[in-house]
């Protein structure tokens, strides 16, 4: 039996859930990240905002030179949106037992063999958007496929509100129009080696010999664009408890040198690694952080942890302290992300002699987290706030 990878994307997650608590706001172009007048960058737009050409990781002083006087800015709500994501996340768990959460927002579901039980593959799609909905109140794009490429692929296809299957027999005619930048690893680098080929769409891509292309790009990424350009991808679904890491980038539409966006574009990161640890009942001793420079020189640096950790907070200091500490500081910026992994093999037993500020593996920390997040989803947002430190 064949493979049928889903993969559910939430649309705008961060500023849909703000929209759908402040009916006020609906309709209205609307920013979550840093505040005007502040640097910092948009965690994420609605889709009204993106009509004026606003995306996530822009500098939010331009989102503001582009935005009409009347858009909205909020700050990030992890604790809340968190709370909604595991909501999701419980109800695509009835659909299918392997569900492997990639971030707040999305996740992929194998949903092989479940024709039988629901119907074919639009009828299991139309039954997670409508559970969705039922549920959290939020829509989601959806994409159906062999693998996890033409899945993932398929849910970007329809946005927002989106439902797309590829069938195995479809795959070429679905992926040949599309732009070359739809392939993972083809960035402004890759993408205009190809173009110099006379290479547009996929289609075209596919069309070259495998020898040519590792040529042109290196015999790595050269066979990668050559088996994604083919259709050929992975079709496994981990779910959380399997993964051997978890991790967060993202990548600038320019150049970045301003610190201070680095710094909150990380801490964003590391909410959403931390967040995804904890769902998945798991600590990790390794931060990783990586970094992409102009034109495309990557670096990856590591650290290892005295005590396992969950904690945003520990997982963004760590990954701050590697960027510092590093060569690059102060050099432009493509991309940047960090990751956890090297799980704890077994629960962690607290040091009782520990002084009791001691950041990595404190379980009263951790009890904290879980009380302040629960006064924030009972009484707002804004009821409660644990102060963090902006060390320079």
């Amino acid at each position: 039996m064949s493979r049928l990878v889903m993969h559910v994307d939430l649309d705008a997650f961060y500023a849909a859930v703000e929209q759908r608590d402040r009916p006020q706001w609906r309709g209205r172009p609307l920013v979550v990240g840093a505040e005007p007048g502040r640097r910092g960058v948009v965690a994420t737009c609605s889709y009204e905002a993106r009509r004026f050409g606003v995306h996530s990781a822009m500098p939010i002083a331009e989102a503001v030179r582009r935005l009409p006087a009347d858009a909205v800015y909020v700050r990030p709500d992890m604790a809340r949106y968190a709370g909604v994501s595991r909501e999701i996340m419980r109800v695509l768990a009835t659909l299918s037992p392997r569900v492997e959460p990639v971030s707040i927002d999305e996740a992929y579901l194998d949903v092989s063999g479940l024709e039988r039980l629901i119907g074919p593959p639009e009828v299991v799609a139309r039954r997670a958007k409508a559970a969705i909905r039922e549920a959290v109140g939020l829509t989601a794009s959806v994409g159906i496929g062999p693998n996890r490429l033409i899945a993932k692929l398929a849910s970007d296809a329809r946005k927002p509100d989106g439902l797309l299957v590829v069938r195995p027999e479809e795959v070429r005619a679905f992926l040949d129009p599309l732009p070359l930048a739809a392939l993972r690893g083809v960035g402004a680098v890759t993408g205009r080696r190809l173009e110099q080929a006379g290479l547009r769409t996929v289609g075209d891509v596919r069309a070259r010999p495998l020898e040519d292309l590792r040529r042109r790009l290196g015999a790595r990424t050269g066979t990668q664009v050559h088996l994604q350009a083919n259709g050929i991808a992975d079709d496994r679904v981990h779910p959380a408890t399997e993964r051997q890491s978890i991790s967060k980038e993202t990548t600038f539409a320019e150049d970045v040198v301003d610190t201070e966006v680095l710094r909150d574009t990380l801490r964003w990161a590391a909410q959403e690694v931390g967040y995804l640890a904890r769902h998945a009942a798991r600590k990790g001793t390794l931060v990783t952080l990586k970094i992409r420079l102009h034109p495309f020189e990557t670096h990856n640096r590591s650290r290892t942890l005295a005590a396992p950790t969950a904690d945003d907070r520990v997982i963004f200091d760590t990954a701050w302290d590697l960027y510092r500490a590093d060569t690059h500081a102060g050099r432009a910026v493509r991309l940047i992300g960090l990751g956890l992994s090297d799980w704890a093999q077994a629960p962690v037993q607290p040091d009782l002699f520990a002084e009791m500020d001691t950041r990595e593996g404190n379980h009263a920390d951790d009890r904290l987290d879980a009380t302040l997040d629960a006064i924030r989803r009972r009484f707002g947002r804004h009821c409660i706030q644990r102060g963090l430190s902006r060390r320079p």
